[in-house]
């Protein structure tokens, strides 16, 4: 009986606590889908995530404006340089990185908008707990609105939107994530990145990619 009681006061939710603001794991690989309300910029990308020692690496094929191509860079905020790296041609650039390095994480003054099942909760293993998150985060010089879903545990990504004046509506999708880095070798410059001078910033800032979560 004492069982009995147990199961069902899990099933009601007896134990349920309120969610609260979370960090996602320092160690994940995974790939991201990304695109804007107006449909000008759409990308997929490979992502290697490292918070303990600030490096992101995003190996990406993206569309913008009708207009296809492909990069591979490397994101080392502590050290304040990116790498855009052609492995097809050995060559290397590397630019100063001048923004800040933002964790995954729900910033603690965020607003739980609430939990959520995806797929289904009519069995073990049918559905998944997420929890969506909204609020205001300071980019650069606006303030961006955002909605932020993670999962219940672990608080893994799930999906992302942002607001600026600049960029309209952006999502982001996370997918395929795997806690930990299956690669090792893609958060460091490869061998024939040694001798690269680093060059003056440009306009172009993929490294603030990652500032949108």
């Amino acid at each position: 009986m004492r069982v009995l009681t147990v199961l069902v006061c899990l099933t009601a939710g007896c134990f349920a606590q309120k969610p609260q603001p979370c960090t996602s794991p320092p160690l994940l690989t995974g790939s991201l889908s990304l695109g804007s309300a107006d449909e000008k910029l759409g990308a997929y990308a490979k992502f290697n995530y490292d918070s303990l020692r600030e490096r992101i690496r995003l190996s990406e094929f993206r569309s913008y404006e009708n207009k296809t191509f492909q990069f591979d860079v490397l994101l080392l905020y502590k050290e304040g340089v990116m790498y855009e790296i052609d492995k097809t041609n050995q060559a290397c650039t590397k630019k100063p990185l001048s923004v800040d390095f933002n964790p995954l994480a729900i910033p603690t003054n965020a607003s739980l908008l609430g939990p959520a099942m995806l797929g289904s909760s009519s069995g073990p293993g049918q559905g998944l707990l997420v929890n969506t998150w909204v609020g205001k985060l300071q980019i650069k010089k606006e303030m961006a609105k955002y909605v932020t879903t993670v999962t219940g545990i672990e608080c893994v990504p799930v999906t992302t939107r942002f607001h600026t004046n600049t960029l309209g509506w952006v999502e982001t999708n996370f997918f395929n994530n795997v806690l930990g880095i299956t690669d090792p070798e893609l958060l460091i410059p490869p061998p024939f990145c040694e001798d690269a001078q680093l060059e003056e910033e440009d306009e172009r800032d993929a490294a603030n990619f990652f500032s949108l979560f």
